[in-house]
């Protein structure tokens, strides 16, 4: 099996690299891949969007591999030239999306990008308004207070499970749209709200269509961009991501002080109908399995031969296809020690950024005197930590990839040659908090704790960039159902465990508290550097139990 991984691998890279730009390195890598491929019997390909020219046969008992991204078959495969499978026809071929005008491509990611910033921007920018709320609705409850906010993240958990499976049976267009429209209609709903509880409602509504462009983001790199491209695409789709908590507060305290809280909800309905109204305009479905099921169908009424099927077709119906994806995400935590090593070490990342958000306000104006209406301003070393991170990824994501391949993967472009930013990210969080924690115990000036967030900002987007090009590159087919594994993880814990902050910086304070914090980032480094040696093998692991999720 391992074996044959590696044959399909090679073919495909040997394919990209027919494909790729002509400079020096590329030429490298596809001449190496080119004597290695006349010796190779392998049919298959290890990332089938990125070599849209092979046929595949259909599987006819249902079972596949999830961690190669594609259909395997218990029979000998059928020649490629079986008429009756449809595929596309050849390399250039207009409709396979790896192929759109480069306009195009980005007009999407661009979208996906700027929905993703609102969906981030509505997770906290909210939160200055909510001691104004709270006296609007007469209550005094401080875990209610946390909650409505938090309550959001959990919306980001649960979404993912239903919208993954449906974008993969119905496509991307229809999930994409009926998110925006449900995001949009809770934002009003929250801005209308009468009561506490209305409130916390509406906000884990408007959470789970939130969730749509997290699960449908990298899902819509991995349809479009070819592998050795995909590093830039996901630095920019994951900007959203990181910024949005980040800007949130800043604007949604101005917002909140000069109109009311009601009106940080009505912004983002406002622009998110915009955002709606283009997606309707500029959109165009990206994924293969559907466009080639709708190209079967159209050739099926032309031709009246009803044995044209997509190459993609295994023969399940609707109903039986959801009830699969539905539970994929979560099988994929199971049984893929991929998906659940790096869904829990981001997740306890991407509860740090919460957790110490909770520390920023009440640090800097008591310790350095910041005045409320400026005291926003204190993330903003985060933002330009998260920026240095995701302009560094979109330059050397792709290079190093490529290097990594020529040097030590015979050509191959691995998956796990995605992750040595995240090895560096990794070393910059554990220094961060002991940076930004003692620096404040210390009473050192107030840009010293800020710089050390900017490094907790860096590091965390470097991890987090660098594990969703991973997962997409691994589970290319069912990128959206293993990016779901790793939203519900990640979003469970930044809604939990930054609730525990309060006591926990009580008891320890903030230095030995933060140093408890980096204590445990320093014990996870090793988990993304052995990924990055041993992660070829840890895929192959369970592939009997992934069978047929």
């Amino acid at each position: 099996m391992e074996k044959e991984v590696q044959n399909a691998t090679r073919s495909t890279v040997t394919a990209l690299a027919a494909l790729s730009s002509n400079n020096d390195l590329d030429e490298k890598v596809h001449n190496e891949n080119l004597d290695q491929s006349h010796s190779s019997n392998s049919a298959s390909s290890k990332y089938p969007f990125d070599t849209p020219t092979v046929k595949t046969v259909v599987n006819t008992n249902h079972s596949n591999d999830l961690e190669s991204g594609q259909e395997t078959s218990s029979i000998q495969e059928e020649s490629a030239e079986d008429a009756n499978i449809v595929s596309w026809d050849g390399q250039s071929d207009p409709e396979n999306p790896m192929n759109w005008p480069s306009w195009r491509r980005w007009v999407l990611i661009n979208l996906v990008g700027f929905i993703t910033l609102m969906a981030g921007l509505s997770s906290s920018m909210f939160a200055p308004g909510v001691p104004a709320l709270m006296a609007e609705f007469h209550s005094d409850n401080s875990t209610l207070a946390s909650f409505v906010v938090t309550v959001f993240v959990l919306g980001f958990a649960t979404g993912p499970l239903l919208f993954a499976p449906l974008s993969e049976l119905y496509g991307r267009t229809i999930v994409q749209h009926s998110g925006c429209i449900g995001f949009v209609i809770f934002s009003v709903a929250c801005a209308l709200s009468t009561s506490l509880n209305m409130l916390i409602g509406m906000r884990l509504l408007q959470g789970i269509f939130a969730a749509v462009p997290l699960t449908n983001g990298g899902a819509i790199v991995a349809d479009m961009i070819r592998q050795e491209k995909r590093g830039f695409a996901m630095a920019m789709l994951t900007l959203g991501v990181l910024m949005g908590p980040v800007i949130g507060p800043v604007t949604g305290g101005f917002l909140a002080a000069a109109k009311g809280w009601r009106w940080v909800f009505w912004l983002i309905a406002i622009v998110m109908g915009f955002l709606t109204i283009l997606c309707f305009i500029f959109w165009k479905e990206s994924y293969a399995p559907i466009i080639l099921a709708r190209k079967a169908a159209h050739l099926r009424k032309q031709t009246g031969n009803q044995a044209l099927r997509s190459k993609y077709d295994i023969g399940l119906s609707p109903r039986a296809h959801l009830k699969r994806g539905i539970g994929r995400a979560v099988k994929m935590l199971l049984f893929s020690p991929i998906v659940l090593a790096l869904s829990v070490y981001m997740g306890l990342i991407y509860a740090y950024f919460y957790l110490l958000f909770t520390t920023f306000t009440p640090i800097f104006e008591e310790n350095y005197h910041f005045p409320p209406s400026t005291v926003g301003l204190s993330y903003l070393g985060v933002g330009v930590g998260f920026l240095i991170g995701q302009a560094s990824f979109a330059r050397l994501g792709d290079i190093i990839l490529k290097k990594c391949a020529v040097r030590f993967g015979k050509g191959d472009l691995k998956p796990e040659y995605r992750l040595p930013l995240c090895c560096l990210g990794s070393v910059f969080v554990p220094i961060a908090l002991f940076w930004y924690g003692w620096s404040v115990v210390g009473h050192m000036h107030w840009l010293v704790p800020i710089v050390g967030t900017g490094l907790i900002g860096l590091g965390n987007a470097l991890i987090f960039i660098a594990i969703q090009a991973y997962v997409v590159d691994a589970f290319t087919l069912y990128a959206a159902s293993a990016l779901a594994a790793n939203t519900l993880t990640r979003s469970v814990m930044a809604a939990v465990l930054p609730l525990a902050g309060p006591k926990m910086y009580k008891a320890l304070g903030l230095g030995w508290g933060n140093s408890l914090l980096a204590f445990l980032a320093l014990a996870m480094i090793p988990v993304p550097c052995l990924l990055m040696v041993h992660g070829e093998k840890m895929r192959m692991w369970n592939v009997e139990k992934m069978k047929n999720l």
